[in-house]
């Protein structure tokens, strides 16, 4: 980890800058990752969901 305090003990705020910028940068990345899957996690879990439902109704109508 990088010291962010200079010779006098001040805190230096180039640190806390450059670590912000990383996130800064990584942010739009990591976004982007989780809307490519999200869309296809969730209708995945809907089409189980909805398999699940229509089983059960066959079910107790038949049983």
């Amino acid at each position: 980890m990088a010291n962010t305090q200079g010779p006098q003990g001040n805190h230096d705020p180039a640190g806390s800058t450059q670590m912000f910028r990383a996130f800064v940068d990584e942010a739009p990345r990591a976004q982007q990752q989780q809307t490519s899957s999200g869309p296809r996690v969730g209708l995945i879990i809907g089409v189980i969901a909805a398999i699940a439902i229509v089983a059960a109704v066959a079910w107790l109508a038949l049983g």
